[in-house]
């Protein structure tokens, strides 16, 4: 199975400590890296996840919270001084682009590399990236500014090849790509053998999402059919709910109930409150309602 990775460079919120940085992940999917917000550290953090920053294929911004896009400015610039070629897409609310603009005519002179900006309507489920392999779908959230989450799925695989079968009846190569696709195969005499006899099914594609800041969306869940790993913020347990309202957050416990709702294999939780010296109340909160929470941390590597 290829890899489906998580790599967490950042997982507090806006007031900065010495625990946590700064909102900010990459997502491994068949060798492709995709940078999710971009708070300020990235790029060290890049640095000790050992992700390569010309890995980077595009870069999706949830919202325009400092702690959220801050460091993308600065990390465009490293990609030029690293003489990156390759053109950059950044996906982000529309409100970025006009700040973006400036701040890179201001840092960014002499790029010799293209950046594509794609304006993202936050209010909206659809796909906005798509390759051979894998979607980017927009999760509409509601916080307090425009912002939405983001989904990626794998495409669907073809059946695997029993390669000790095909030997057996004598199946040439050349009838292994049409087999794939659900074709019987032929013998050299002519005789047909089922596909089911030389196939295993493929692998059940798998699916991330990852929802930034939001307050607790009772419905959310059904965006999330199929998703194999949920990140969810939880900046809060439920010892400080009216905070959590007041600022359109969500509690570990919150979170943990949209996970159980969706259905999903495993839970991450992220976007720590600073005003916890330790999240395992959070961590424990989750749990209570679904067992297979774990903690975000820096440098941690999820398998989704």
């Amino acid at each position: 199975m290829e890899p489906f990775r998580v790599h967490i460079l950042g997982c507090g919120s806006a007031l900065p400590t010495l625990r946590h940085f700064p909102s900010a992940q990459v997502v491994e999917v068949r060798g492709k890296c995709f940078l999710v917000d971009c708070g300020e550290g990235t790029q060290i953090q890049l640095r000790r996840s050992r992700v390569r920053f010309t890995k980077v294929s595009a870069v999706f911004i949830s919202h325009l919270h400092g702690d959220h896009c801050l460091g993308l400015t600065g990390m465009l610039s490293t990609f030029g001084l690293l003489g990156r070629k390759s053109r950059l897409a950044v996906y982000a609310p529309p409100e970025l682009e006009p700040v973006l603009k400036l701040e890179m005519a201001q840092y960014c002179n002499g790029l010799e590399y293209d950046v594509d900006f794609c304006a993202v309507d936050t209010t909206r489920h659809a796909v906005i990236y798509e390759d051979r392999s894998l979607t980017v779908e927009t999760i509409p959230l509601e916080h307090r500014v425009s912002c939405c989450g983001f989904l990626f799925r794998e495409k669907p695989t073809q059946a695997h090849i029993r390669r000790d079968m095909a030997d057996f009846y004598g199946i040439p190569v050349s009838q292994f790509g049409r087999i794939k696709g659900g074709a019987d195969g032929v013998t050299p005499d002519g005789e047909a053998v089922p596909n089911c006899r030389l196939t295993v099914p493929a692998d059940p594609p798998r699916a991330y999402a990852y929802c930034s800041d939001t307050r607790y969306i009772p419905t959310l869940h059904e965006q999330l059919q199929g998703v194999t790993t949920l990140y969810h913020e939880s900046t809060y347990g439920e010892d400080n709910l009216p905070l959590a309202e007041k600022y359109y957050h969500s509690t570990a416990r919150q979170a943990a109930m949209v996970a159980r709702e969706a259905g999903v294999s495993q839970l991450l939780l992220g976007h720590y409150s600073s005003r916890y010296d330790d999240e395992e109340i959070l961590l424990q909160e989750a749990r209570k309602v679904f067992p297979n929470s774990r903690l975000a941390e820096e440098l941690a590597v999820f398998d989704v």
